[in-house]
């Protein structure tokens, strides 16, 4: 006769009992890995918005003018530079709080720096060229996450096109050319477009190897700080968007 009152186990279709653990703790590294790119994400949109409000209001009040010429031009153009590579070299010494109110300093500094385009451009176009650039930039980070092709192999390729792109603009200020400057800002969006969806996977991959290591070795955990990862993964994100912005701007942007 059976027992109505026995304690069972209810299995899910398809799932043997050694098997749940391993999908329990798969489903704790997704819902891991989701937060982890929502938060480089909300860091990187906000910095954008953070530029973008700097930029407006500096362009407004009168001071891009002072900006876009004279010595303080050198320095907001070099200073957000400056940032980049000590935030880059230094991220090891630097603490999490110190990374963060770096990389605000350098949204600002940015934000300064592109006030400038409203001296250029219609406010119009530079609206509808930033949502341009909105969307395609979705769309190349969500191929990037999504995607079950390796394309770590774009990184070298994609580095040498910008250390290029760099040697022609060097060159293009020297000796102008119309059709090398159309020509820089085409490849330009082809590269940043391409570092896109190459920094997304990049980024989803580095935490699938750190999360990996630190259920070896906990070490691992006071190595590569989550915190320090989300904020150097939102400013690798924030550079490919700003270029692909300025790049994509000389295309669509209707000068003033």
């Amino acid at each position: 006769m059976a027992n109505w009152n026995e304690n069972r186990t209810r299995q899910g279709f398809g799932t043997a009992p050694g098997q749940t653990g391993e999908v329990q703790t798969r489903t704790a590294f997704d819902a891991g890995l989701r937060k982890h790119m929502l938060s480089i994400y909300n860091y990187m949109a906000s910095g954008v918005l953070l530029t973008g409000i700097v930029a407006l209001f500096t362009a407004r009040s009168g001071l891009a003018l002072q900006f876009a010429q004279g010595p303080l031009m050198w320095l907001v153009m070099l200073s957000p530079l400056a940032i980049v590579f000590a935030m880059s070299f230094g991220r090891d010494k630097f603490s999490t709080g110190t990374l963060q109110m770096m990389f605000w300093a350098f949204a600002v500094l940015m934000g300064l720096s592109m006030s400038t385009i409203f001296l250029v451009y219609t406010a119009s176009s530079i609206a509808s060229t930033f949502f341009a650039t909105a969307g395609a930039f979705a769309g190349l980070s969500l191929w990037g996450y999504t995607t079950k092709k390796d394309i770590s192999g774009w990184g070298s390729f994609l580095i040498m096109g910008v250390i290029g792109l760099l040697v022609a603009m060097v060159i293009n200020m020297i000796w102008p050319m119309p059709g090398l400057s159309l020509a820089i800002s085409f490849i330009g969006v082809l590269i940043f477009a391409g570092l896109t969806a190459y920094d997304t996977q990049r980024l989803k991959q580095e935490y699938l190897m750190v999360s990996q290591a630190k259920m070896t070795n906990p070490a691992v955990a006071a190595a590569y700080p989550l915190g320090k990862m989300v904020i150097m993964g939102a400013l690798s994100l924030y550079l490919d968007f700003i270029n692909m912005f300025t790049f994509l701007l000389q295309f669509m942007g209707n000068r003033e």
